[in-house]
């Protein structure tokens, strides 16, 4: 009998080849689609369809969009990660995650080999041979697209010698959605200068009414979105429902350029309307809630969590730290959030929590104060500006005005 290999699918032109080739080579295939998310009955009809088109020898279908809130994007909004300070990370966590369950399902099946689809090109190649050697190190791993690097004409051609009929055409765009957001390449995100058009949006033109606007409440329990506009969601179909909301709105749009794992630059657009407000109340009700100090370590440690999952080092034991920090940090983080969204826009609009460190009754903030007198702050300024007083005297002394003390003298005064 041949021996067992878990193929990675997609139901696209790439994995559809990759599950013919491996079962000429000698291979019995096993295919598993990891849904995180953005994926309609009709499509998963269409991936099914097309495993069994390829023969393979059993195709599973493994809902991971709770395990991948669970895993990472908890962490992503504790965080508030976009990286560059515009790219949510629609794609690094899902690959990690989807890695992660095709490792899992291919150990449970006692195959002896892994497979995915991904090109040599891009970081998603990277993140699926680390996930598989920190998981099933014993397990081999084939890559047909990158290592026979074919063309897709090429690719058909061989899917249609074995009866397999597959259209190269793969559209203007290409399109990867999920639980977190959707990216979008082309033509345009191939170079530094294009615009990428509205309608290369999966939402399509959003809406343009300057009077048009949504308001909406979200709640969170230490650092977790639970409820919107007061009915109780879990976090997966809160963030289902947001993204809906802010897609009307064209909100959470925009093109990521920045440094890829393989150390080349790269740009991207994105549609992640979800991510983008549900960062932008966890963001406005942690400024309530935590001092200043934590809010700045946060926002290093947090930059610095989603960078190595962005990257493909989800098993540094750093991670795991980053993790416990950002999880610790996230005690006070309940409450509610209103917010207004706007065609391309979303406004907090106001913040409350019963651990608010607002507290008008010791003080507010430019009109009255009971903590303190105005002889308390006139000593306070005074020390407080002591170091800078010196710095700024020290900075404007001349230096002509120790010509006239010699080496010794100056020793000598030193020394008193």
């Amino acid at each position: 009998m041949s021996e067992k290999i878990v193929l990675a699918f997609s139901g696209g032109l790439d994995t559809s080849y990759c599950a013919l080739w491996l079962q000429h080579q000698g291979w019995e295939v096993h295919t598993v689609t990891i849904d995180t998310g953005g994926l309609n009955p009709v499509e998963r009809q269409a991936i099914e369809a097309s495993a069994a088109r390829a023969g393979v020898a059993d195709h599973q279908w493994i809902d991971a969009r709770q395990e991948l809130f669970d895993r990472f994007l908890r962490y992503l909004i504790f965080g508030n990660v976009l990286r560059g300070d515009t790219y949510p990370l629609c794609v690094s966590a899902e690959r990690v995650c989807q890695a992660e369950a095709v490792a899992r399902h291919a150990l449970k099946l006692g195959a002896g080999a892994l497979a995915h689809g991904s090109t040599g090109a891009g970081n998603d190649q990277i993140r699926f041979d680390v996930a598989f050697q920190a998981l099933a190190p014993e397990l081999e791993i084939h890559t047909p697209i990158r290592d026979q690097a074919l063309s897709r004409q090429q690719e058909v051609d061989y899917l249609a010698r074995h009866g397999i009929e597959i259209s190269p055409e793969t559209g203007t765009y290409s399109v990867n959605a999920g639980l977190w957001g959707t990216t979008v390449g082309g033509r345009e995100t191939l170079e530094s200068w294009p615009e990428l058009p509205e309608s290369a949006y999966p939402s399509g033109e959003p809406a343009a009414g300057a009077d048009e606007y949504r308001e909406l409440v979200i709640g969170f329990e230490q650092g977790v979105p639970v409820s919107l506009d007061g009915e109780p969601l879990d976090p997966v179909m809160l963030i289902d429902e947001v993204a809906s909301q802010a897609g009307h709105f064209g909100i959470g749009r925009g093109v990521h350029l920045g440094d890829t794992i393989l150390g080349i630059k790269g740009r991207v657009g994105f549609e992640a309307g979800a991510a983008h407000v549900l960062i932008a109340a966890h963001r406005e009700l942690e400024k309530l809630v935590l001092s200043g100090k934590q809010l700045f370590w946060k926002r290093q440690l947090g930059d610095l969590y989603g960078s190595l999952i962005h990257e493909g080092q989800a098993y540094d034991p750093l991670v795991t730290d980053l993790e416990s920090f950002l999880a610790s940090s996230q005690g006070s983080v309940s409450g509610q959030v209103r917010l207004r969204l706007h065609p391309r826009a979303v406004a907090v609009l106001g913040v409350d929590s019963p651990h608010s460190l607002m507290d008008n009754n010791a003080a507010a903030y430019g009109e009255a104060n009971h903590l303190w007198n105005g002889e308390d702050v006139r000593g306070f300024a005074r020390v407080f500006g002591v170091s800078q007083r010196i710095a700024r005297s020290a900075a404007t002394k001349s230096p002509s005005d120790d010509e006239d003390e010699s080496p010794v003298v100056k020793n000598r005064v030193l020394a008193s």
